[in-house]
């Protein structure tokens, strides 16, 4: 790790991640690069591996920076209301991931190749975040729907967490993938993020 204050150095590491969640608007996973996210950024290229050994780990540190916003939406969601009826908590929980287009579509990769070329304590970091993702879910039915069981709020983050990974390929679709699929005569409905979600959150809770 390179000499400098705590402060700086997350400075860094956020500029790195930023520059990646930059490029990954209009370029793939597979195209971008160290050398193309060094470009996009104040220091040298080589600097990166003094916070980031691989192109995962950048990612991986995205999709935690994704987690953590989402994870702040939640609690804002429980601050801000006393009760939510089913339709009500899954317009909500619709709308926060509305505004989590990274998170939906680094979700939609392969995670087993983005885990395994990352360190064991990116890892963990990562893995502690999710682990609040899930527990902040978990707060938000406790305190909306008291009335179900233990049970009844794992099989819905269960049920809901899983189904995240789908949200993206069957809601973003590119014109190449939309021609294939009308000329495979294949009569597909295409929903948006917020419809896709609204409708499984809320049939999940009736």
């Amino acid at each position: 790790m390179p000499k400098g204050s705590k402060e700086l150095t997350e400075a860094r590491k956020e500029e790195i991640i930023t520059a990646c969640a930059e490029l990954y608007k209009t370029m793939s996973f597979k195209d971008i690069t160290i050398k193309e996210i060094g470009n996009a950024t104040s220091f040298t290229r080589t600097s990166i591996y003094n916070y980031f050994q691989t192109k995962e780990e950048i990612f991986l540190a995205l999709l935690q920076r994704e987690y953590e916003l989402w994870i702040d939406k939640l609690k804002q969601i429980q601050a801000e209301n006393e009760k939510l009826a089913p339709a009500e908590f899954a317009d909500a929980l619709a709308h926060s991931l509305e505004e989590r287009h990274n998170l939906l579509k680094i979700m939609s990769m392969n995670h087993y190749d983005m885990e395994d070329n990352s360190r064991i304590e990116r890892l963990i970091d990562f893995k502690v975040v999710y682990g609040q993702s899930l527990a902040e879910v978990r707060n938000c039915l406790d305190k909306f729907f008291p009335e179900m069981t233990v049970q009844d709020k794992q099989s819905f983050i269960y049920s809901f967490f899983p189904f995240m990974f789908g949200i993206y390929p069957y809601t973003v679709v590119t014109d190449k993938q939309r021609e294939a699929m009308k000329q495979a005569g294949v009569n597909y409905v295409y929903m948006s993020i917020y419809e896709i979600t609204y409708t499984e959150v809320k049939k999940l809770l009736t």
